[in-house]
């Protein structure tokens, strides 16, 4: 097993109030969560009405123990889906598709025949369609890192027949389960209304007029821009560097990279209603139940706090990285990347993260 030697938080900028608790606790709560294993490397930002504050803790890898740079890349995983959501919106405001359409108006054959599964349960996760990531299959679960198999082509149709392999978890409608095999579906759809890939839509739509020049969709690429710290995971009981892998296995589920900079303007443009009409993203914001403390719209999940608030953004989990992209109404933006590393994250660092920050 990789030994890992603890490197002392580094707060690289504060432009924010420099004697703010709140931040003095986020650079408490990372460097412990380094101390303990439970993370290799970790980078934070904080986002307040222009003024940032952004930190990291730990190393880039446990060989060479250079510090994490607070402005590296890493994978964002399912904050991929809110970017996909986002473009199906901007469709939909445009009149390309209607919300309540049945998925196969759109994509004949992609679904078993006479599907009723609308473009609003594939985004919302009440499809029923099972998760072709939780399959348990050999070379697609991405909950078991497997060094080969991880690195093999995929492309959505191998995806997708994955999900319809296995009998759906209810009826369309008829419940809640989150089911990356859903954005699977999302960015086919976005590929046969634009007539490119979903990719390019992403590109065209989002990242050119936001200037997010950190942020990609690798699509087959294995290696990650620089700098970025490496993820690490279990094989065989030991820990291995997992930071190379073919992202085809994620497609529109969890395929991007990206910076805290360029999480922090995309969330800040999307709730701040400058990517789709008012009432697509009023649609975004309207959850249903999904899991203790947290609710899912289209494409956005939504936290509640302790304090009584609540925030949205997206979660996402990949191979050697974990990702947090949230905002307040008010504003105010957390971006959280973290490596798992050997240890166990305590059950409620995300909440008092999220409290610290937000409270």
């Amino acid at each position: 097993m990789i030994s890992l030697k603890i490197a002392a938080l580094s707060l690289v900028l504060t432009t924010l109030a420099p004697a703010d608790d709140r931040f003095e606790s986020l650079e408490r709560q990372l460097d412990n969560l380094v101390k303990a294993k439970a993370l290799s490397a970790a980078l934070v930002r904080v986002s307040d009405k222009g003024k940032e504050w952004t930190a990291a803790a730990g190393y880039r890898d446990v060989v060479s123990r250079r510090p994490a740079d607070p402005e590296g890349h890493f994978r964002i995983g399912s904050v991929t889906k809110t970017f996909v959501a986002t473009v199906v919106l901007q469709l939909a405001d445009e009149g390309k598709l209607s919300l309540d359409d049945p998925v196969a108006e759109h994509l004949p054959g992609a679904l078993p025949e006479g599907s009723p599964i609308t473009v609003r349960q594939v985004l919302n996760h009440t499809s029923g369609l099972f998760d072709y990531a939780g399959a348990g299959i050999p070379g697609w679960s991405l909950r078991d890192f497997r060094p080969v198999e991880t690195r093999y082509d995929q492309t959505p149709e191998e995806l997708l027949a994955v999900g319809l392999s296995k009998p759906p978890y209810f009826k369309p409608g008829e419940g809640w389960r989150y089911s990356n095999t859903n954005y699977v579906v999302a960015a086919m759809l976005i590929e046969k209304l634009t007539g490119g890939s979903y990719a390019d839509a992403i590109t065209t739509r989002i990242l050119r007029p936001l200037r997010m020049t950190h942020t990609s969709l690798p699509g087959h690429r294995q290696s990650m821009p620089r700098p970025h710290a490496h993820g690490y995971a279990v094989h065989k009981g030991k820990m291995v560097d997992a930071t190379r892998i073919n992202p085809s296995l994620e497609y529109g589920a969890g395929e991007m990279i990206s910076t805290t900079a360029d999480l922090s303007r995309f969330l800040d443009a999307l709730l701040g209603g400058k990517l789709t009409s008012r009432s697509a993203l009023k649609q975004m914001r309207t959850t249903r139940p999904a899991a203790e403390g947290m609710g899912y719209g289209l494409g956005l999940q939504r936290f509640d706090l302790t304090c009584g608030k609540s925030v949205h953004g997206h979660s996402g989990g990949v191979f050697g990285y974990i990702t947090y992209a949230l905002r307040s109404d008010d504003g105010r933006t957390l971006v959280v990347s973290g490596n798992p590393y050997s240890g166990t994250t305590p059950a409620d660092a995300l909440q008092k993260a999220l409290d610290t920050t937000f409270c």
